[in-house]
């Protein structure tokens, strides 16, 4: 280079430099390139991970959810008729409580029982009617027919179950064993029949409210054994709340 004029050795050192800074480009360039290729193929890869793991989640609570079917007993017996306005508070409160797709069953209970409204948990007028329609106090009736009530709410439920449902049965009443002795409840059978309806709707949840605290300690004795602490609740009228909480929480809420 020392044997090169001034002029030669510049224009040598030039090139020399674009050389040098030709290849920062193209590394620089290359650097870019792989850089951008990591981008993509992590854009990619996070895009299908997050494709799978939406795919699983939506399986899940798919394959975890199950409607609710809730039948109701409703004492509508003359010895029943003071707190029969709570009552019907509480059910419209368990209604709120329910999601979309559950279904309800209301039974009316006094001299006999029968199905009174059937449907959405929702139907908030369609419920008041019926119960305002068919829970009056009629003097003509007697007794309570609680253990024709309970046959018919195992034989709902149990068809609800078929359908997909869990299944709950509420009383809301003082279960007062009056009238006809064929319609009345058999405490003695009762948890055999209970355990028999188990075999086929092991989800079932039973709630018995508002009946003296007397009544409520012989549904816990004779049916905990059956059903269990958790699916078996029972309450006065002075811890409603409490127990609509349970209720809800055992139908898997």
């Amino acid at each position: 280079l020392h044997l090169l004029s001034r002029r030669q050795r510049q224009m040598c050192i030039r090139d020399r430099c674009d050389t040098i800074i030709l290849k920062v480009y193209k590394n620089e360039r290359i650097m870019n390139n792989k850089r951008l290729i990591i981008l993509g193929i992590l854009i990619v890869v996070i895009s299908i991970v997050g494709k799978l793991l939406w795919s699983a989640l939506s399986r899940v609570k798919v394959d975890d959810f199950k409607p609710a079917a809730v039948i109701f007993l409703v004492d509508s017996s003359a010895s029943n008729q003071k707190a029969l306005d709570g009552q019907k508070r509480t059910l419209r409160q368990i209604c709120n409580l329910l999601d979309p797709e559950d279904q309800i069953k209301i039974l009316r209970v006094s001299e006999d029982a029968y199905l009174i409204y059937e449907g959405t948990p929702f139907n908030n007028s369609g419920i008041s009617k019926a119960l305002d329609a068919f829970t009056k106090y009629d003097s003509s009736d007697y007794g309570t027919a609680y253990g024709l009530a309970l046959k018919k709410g195992f034989n709902h439920a149990l068809a609800m179950q078929k359908e997909g449902y869990i299944p709950g049965i509420v009383v809301l009443g003082d279960l007062e064993n009056e009238g006809a002795i064929e319609k009345q409840i058999n405490w003695d059978l009762l948890p055999k029949n209970v355990e028999e309806s188990k075999q086929y709707m092991p989800e079932l949840s039973m709630m018995f409210l508002y009946a003296h605290p007397e009544k409520l300690d012989m549904v816990k004795e004779k049916l905990t054994p059956v059903l269990g602490e958790k699916k078996l609740i029972v309450s006065p009228e002075q811890n409603i709340d409490k127990a609509v909480r349970l209720f809800i929480h055992a139908l898997g809420r």
